[in-house]
């Protein structure tokens, strides 16, 4: 795990962040809650692409990425943070170029492999928010089930064909993803 972004912006974030800077209920102290936040993205394809892109680019601080598979010219026509040269690569190691390419002001915290009910535990404890971009009923039960235990909000997200789906789950504050469906 990578140490935390100084809280304090630079001149250079200052400049980058400028918009968000001058939006009610944003500024300065808004945009440094964003560089003190960490996110874990489990899955770097069709949903956690975009959502990895968008959080480098608003400031948040660390990024985490999880994800065991390797970039395919398939991916490429949904999955955005890849590019051609990528083929081949481990899209984590795509990830990580691209977001520091992004912004270099970010802490970008990798780990090629599957989310486990052996490794879930430590892998999410360092994390504040964690975004289910995973494509299987087993990691995401995984991943709600140790978001409960560990008191961590879970936002989820799913696409079948054209059609979509989105939640974010506080466990502190109502139900989970296993509450919502109880079985696969």
């Amino acid at each position: 795990m990578p140490p935390d972004a100084p809280s304090q912006l630079s001149p250079d974030e200052l400049q980058r962040y400028h918009r968000h800077l001058i939006l009610p209920g944003v500024g300065e102290e808004g945009q440094q809650r964003l560089k003190a936040a960490r996110v874990l993205i489990v899955g770097a394809g069709g949903l956690g692409s975009p959502a990895a892109l968008y959080l480098a680019a608003a400031g948040v601080g660390t990024l985490g990425i999880i994800d065991e598979d390797v970039v395919e010219l398939s991916n490429l026509q949904r999955q955005v943070l890849h590019g051609t040269r990528d083929v081949g690569r481990a899209k984590v190691a795509s990830a990580e170029t691209r977001l520091r390419d992004l912004n270099p002001h970010i802490n970008v915290a990798t780990l090629h492999a599957r989310l486990s009910s052996v490794n879930a535990l430590g892998i999410l404890r360092d994390y504040d928010i964690v975004i289910d971009g995973t494509d299987n009923f087993q990691t995401r039960y995984l991943i709600n089930d140790a978001c409960v235990l560990l008191g961590k909000t879970n936002i989820y997200g799913s696409v079948f064909r054209s059609d979509g789906q989105a939640s974010v789950f506080c466990t502190d504050e109502g139900p989970c993803y296993r509450c919502l469906f109880p079985e696969p």
